[in-house]
């Protein structure tokens, strides 16, 4: 038998940050926790969750385990999200377990739990909003209990997850705008909450993106942050589920889009990009990451377009003076050139990013001021 080892959640993050544990690992805890008692008898404060990479598990507390009618055992576990701002932090996650006659496990939708009600999850339609990793973890924990009895016990079961208040923690999350009805995701592909993940920050990119794609639209829009998201809602009248935010992350976003579509065998007609040229003009250089503190300024990039464009050297020399892209459009306020200036930036953008996206028709780029303000227009 394959010795495990604890993860200690004591022992800090990288960041200097305490970590914690996932809706995911509540959730299998307090499956755990319900079956030990209706097996077994056997009431727990604590319960030992394998973790999904098989090497590791984690020592969750109990806060409680009681029969309910109906056959029914029902376990809480608190969520401990450590150090990071997660809405779920602290919520109750319980899980109510009794045995059937279908000879497999049957998930339900507790209450405070959501439904998926569009495609691009990982869940299918209709289903109960509890992510592939937790389902495993889960069925995991069911065979470790039956082994422990020396029992094959039921046939079956039913498992339900739930979350005390779900439904109000969720409007506080994106489940609405994903379209995840009523109630929180159990989630956490390692059962391990990383406190202010880059991990999970971009996970939640293509999360949006894999949405955004799921119905086959006609086009969705990547735009840096809510700059762009107002500017692509009021300007291209884009939907807002069809509108994600991918921060600085700009080649990611495009491999998420390429990944998704290769993965559907869909192809999209148009990809919008609407931005800053401050940021969206790094990618001229071939930067695809345009935090500042990751990248030189976009300003050589432009300065080498007006160049090309005609301005002269002297006007070239003021721009690459400027030191921001926001002080060039500033030092062209007023002059007639600037539009067509900036639809040539636009378009040299398109040209640079086309390349990467096999199954993108057509790329448009649409820039503008910092306060929303289009500049090609």
């Amino acid at each position: 038998m394959k010795v495990m080892n604890a993860l200690d959640l004591s022992i800090l993050a990288e960041n200097g940050l305490r970590r914690g544990f996932t809706t995911g690992s509540c959730a299998t805890a307090a499956v755990k926790a319900a079956l030990l008692k209706l097996l077994c008898g056997e009431l727990t404060g604590r319960v030992n969750v394998t973790l999904p990479d098989g090497e590791f598990y984690l020592t969750i507390p109990i806060e409680s385990v009681y029969d309910e009618p109906d056959g029914w055992v029902r376990a809480t576990v608190i969520k401990d999200a450590g150090d990071d701002p997660d809405q779920t932090h602290r919520a109750r996650i319980f899980a109510r377990v009794r045995s059937n006659s279908s000879g497999r496990v049957i998930f339900r939708r507790g209450e405070g739990v959501g439904i998926v009600t569009q495609p691009g999850l990982a869940v299918p339609v209709g289903e109960p909003a509890i992510n592939p990793a937790p389902r495993k973890m889960i069925l995991r924990a069911v065979q470790e209990v039956l082994a422990e009895g020396d029992s094959i016990g039921p046939s079956g079961y039913d498992v339900e997850i739930g979350c005390e208040n779900g439904a109000e923690i969720a409007r506080r999350t994106f489940n609405p705008r994903l379209g995840i009805e009523g109630g929180i995701s159990i989630l956490g592909t390692t059962g391990v909450v990383e406190p202010k993940s880059m991990a999970a920050f971009k996970a939640s990119i293509e999360t949006y993106i894999r949405v955004a794609l799921g119905d086959n639209p006609p086009e969705i829009v990547l735009a840096p942050g809510n700059i762009g998201q107002r500017f692509a809602r009021a300007t291209l009248d884009a939907p807002l589920k069809r509108v994600v935010q991918m921060s600085n992350f700009v080649g990611f976003a495009l491999d998420c889009v390429e990944r998704t579509l290769l993965e559907n065998g869909q192809r999209l007609p148009r990809l919008w990009i609407v931005g800053h040229p401050g940021k969206l003009a790094k990618v001229l250089d071939g930067v695809w990451d345009t935090h500042s503190q990751r990248s030189e300024s976009a300003v050589r990039p432009v300065r080498r377009i007006a160049g090309a464009c005609g301005f002269t050297a002297e006007e070239c020399a003021r721009f690459q003076a400027s030191r921001t892209v926001e002080g060039i459009i500033e030092s062209l306020a007023g002059d007639e050139r600037a539009p067509a200036f900036w639809r040539e930036v636009e378009t040299r953008i398109a040209a640079a990013i086309g390349p990467k996206l096999s199954t993108v028709d057509r790329v448009c780029v649409r820039i503008f001021t910092l306060d929303g303000k289009e500049l090609g227009g």
